[in-house]
């Protein structure tokens, strides 16, 4: 029997991969009940206290009004959970156009062991990330079926990695606390200052998974590729660019045509706005604010010297040394545009989907600024 789309869930099992996250995830620090509380309610006044300093130093007022959505402080194993209900929202679109065009290939057998497959492999990589993430903005798990996240999304703190990681910076807590806040809470304005900004990413991504599953015959051998490259150490981190070699390999060799390659670049400039931008914002507190800002930026900037080898590797499989090119690559664009025009002749970026930056002007900031026609500053 064909598979239809009312067995559509059955391509991944997401509660397999939430277990599997669950069972894997390292185990965090060590601390009584009554400590773990007592961070978890820092966390939350950290949050709360954010705002403000949000809005002052990004100009949106957004930041004035954050009711629409929601602040948890979580787990490793609940935030791993809450990432598989963002995921089957993102991965709808191909998942729709796997049974439009494979469904008379595939059997309700054959989609269940492979769904069960892919939520060992998805819950094997999430398990990593839970250990490494602070904090999360999540604007697409209010549309995963039987979710009760808030309307516009959930900002997620997760207390173990944050204590584990002050900890090892030997870091005053609470100025930590509320240094990770800021930049989490600046993702949650961006999308509030921008509604369309979430609509605008799921049709990108569904475009990009779209054309990825058309070309399914292929994609094992572009997988294949792809792992040779990063053994050898020429990992592509974004579309266009690679690390000391042309591009085409690594990441950038999975996609096959223009299309693909477009939508990449488009996706690779969007993240690299908001992490940069996060950035910015989270760098614009001063020792007024965060007494001791200047030591956690010089420690945090540190530590991916100490990372082992196979951390290493598998953050370059995970594409998170690409991520940290964004915050740097998306940092001196927002710098470069703000000394040019101002901070609000950059906010014009939230207006619409139209103005958001290309690739190429990630790296030219005053190219944007052309093509806007803003001119001196604000």
């Amino acid at each position: 029997m064909s598979l239809t789309s009312s067995r559509l869930s059955g391509l991944v099992d997401w509660d397999l991969a939430a277990g599997t996250a669950a069972k894997l995830a390292p185990a965090g620090p060590r601390v009584s009940p009554r400590r773990m509380r007592e961070t978890v309610e820092s966390l939350r006044a950290a949050a709360d206290a954010s705002v403000a300093h949000v809005h002052q130093i990004s100009r949106l007022d957004a930041a004035a009004d954050l009711r629409d959505s929601a602040v948890l402080v979580v787990d490793r194993a609940t935030w791993s959970r809450a990432n598989t209900q963002s995921f089957s929202v993102l991965m709808q679109p191909a998942l729709d156009r796997l049974v439009e065009t494979r469904g008379q290939a595939l059997t309700a057998a054959t989609a269940a062991l492979g769904g069960r497959l892919t939520g060992v492999q998805l819950g094997s990589i999430l398990s990593f990330l839970s250990s490494k993430v602070l904090g999360q903005y999540d604007p697409f798990a209010a549309l995963a079926a039987g979710t009760t996240a808030p309307p516009a999304g959930r900002l997620l703190l997760v207390a173990p990695n944050v204590l584990e990681v002050e900890r090892e910076l030997h870091v005053e807590p609470a100025d930590f606390r509320l240094w990770v806040c800021l930049h989490e809470q600046t993702h949650r304005v961006q999308f509030a200052a921008a509604p369309w900004l979430r609509g605008h990413m799921i049709e990108q991504i569904g475009l990009l998974s779209e054309s990825m599953v058309d070309k399914a015959d292929t994609f094992a051998a572009r997988i294949a590729e792809a792992a040779r490259s990063v053994g050898s150490g020429r990992l592509t981190g974004a579309a266009g660019r690679a690390d000391g070699a042309a591009g085409g390999t690594g990441i950038l060799g999975i996609l096959q045509d223009e299309q693909e390659k477009e939508i990449f670049s488009h996706l690779t400039a969007v993240m690299s706005l908001l992490e940069g931008h996060a950035n910015v914002v989270m760098d614009g507190v001063d020792a007024g604010i965060v007494p001791t800002v200047r030591t956690i930026r010089q420690r945090f900037n540190a530590r991916g010297a100490h990372r082992s080898g196979l951390e290493k590797l598998l953050r370059q499989l995970l594409g998170l040394d690409a991520k940290m090119r964004q915050y740097s690559d998306g940092s001196r664009f927002v710098r470069g545009v703000v000394d040019q025009v101002g901070l609000d002749g950059f906010n014009r970026i939230w207006d619409a989907p139209g103005n958001l930056p290309s690739e190429h002007e990630i790296h030219h900031p005053a190219d944007w600024v052309d093509r806007l026609g803003l001119t001196g500053r604000r």
